[in-house]
Formats: C-alpha cells, structure tokens, sequence
C-alpha cells in the first residue's frame, strides 16, 4: 500500500506537469495563429489574395480568407495572380514557407517587404494559414508580356505620366 501512494504522489505530478505543457504548447500555438491573423490584414494580403476583399471593403468571409485570386495584375512584366496562399502553406513544411515567402516575385507583390519580415512574424502566418486549412482552386499561371488573358485583371500600366527627367 504504502508503496502505491508514493508511486501515486510521483506519478500524478509527472502527469500534471506534461499537461500543463500542452496547455501552454496549444496557448502558444492558438497566438501565433491570432498574430498572423493580424499580420495578414495589416500587410494587406487579403487585399489581392483574398477574392472581392478590395471590392467589398473587407467583407469577405474568413472561410475565403487567402484564397487566391483569378483577377489579374498586368503591366510591362506580363500579367501576374495572386497565389492561393492557403493551398501554398498546405504543401509546405514551416522551413519551406520561410524560404518561399522570402523568394522574389513578380509585381505587383511587395516580396521586398515579405523578405524583411522576422522568422517568427512569417512562421505566426504559415500558422494563420495552416489553421485555415487548403480551400479553392490555385491561381491562373502567370501569362508572359504581349500574349492574351482570358481573365480579368488590372491595368498598371502608367498613363499621362510626364516625360523622365
């Protein structure tokens, strides 16, 4: 008997202490999936790989979030899409999403900006995404300069800009 309770009394701490560290593991991970929730709207990337979230001012659903776009982004580089970011994290260990995200892109994307981010500001919205799970179709493939979209897409071309110099 006496030889059950002290097997008792050092096992229940054993077993208190490893749950309480996936307490604190899951509260960890439930943050850094909040912080790349706000790090994914304050970097404005629902603004291009959201569908509609510039049109409806930001009321799109959060089931939609990340998506990826079929409206295209034309200009002198050829006609670029904003990827589905929830079915890029999807395919990809944090390590590959680190390097990814930091890869430069076609414009209009703001790679430079990406680059800068820290490792735990990238890895919080890899996590964001994760959580969201994979949803949707993969963007359009990126069209070269001078050949046919059959999408829709904007225009970056300038027009009426002064002369350089």
């Amino acid at each position: 008997m006496q030889s059950r309770r002290l097997r008792l009394v050092f096992v229940l701490p054993v077993v208190a202490l490893a749950a309480g560290g996936a307490v604190i593991s899951a509260t960890t991970h439930e943050r850094g999936v909040e912080r790349g929730r706000y790090l994914s709207i304050i970097g404005g990337c629902n603004d291009c790989h959201t569908p509609g979230y510039l049109e409806k001012s930001g009321a799109v659903p959060e089931s939609l979030w990340l998506s990826g776009s079929p409206v295209g982004f034309q200009g002198p580089w050829g006609t670029t899409y904003a990827a589905n970011l929830r079915l890029v994290a999807a395919s990809m260990s944090e390590s590959q999403w680190l390097t990814h995200a930091r890869a430069a892109r076609r414009p209009p994307m703001p790679w430079f900006n990406v680059r800068t981010m820290s490792d735990p500001d990238l890895s919080a919205i890899y996590a964001y995404l994760r959580s969201l799970g994979p949803a949707g179709a993969s963007a359009p493939a990126y069209v070269p300069p001078g050949e046919n979209v059959a999408t829709p897409y904007i225009d970056f071309v300038p027009k009426n800009l002064p002369p350089a110099g």
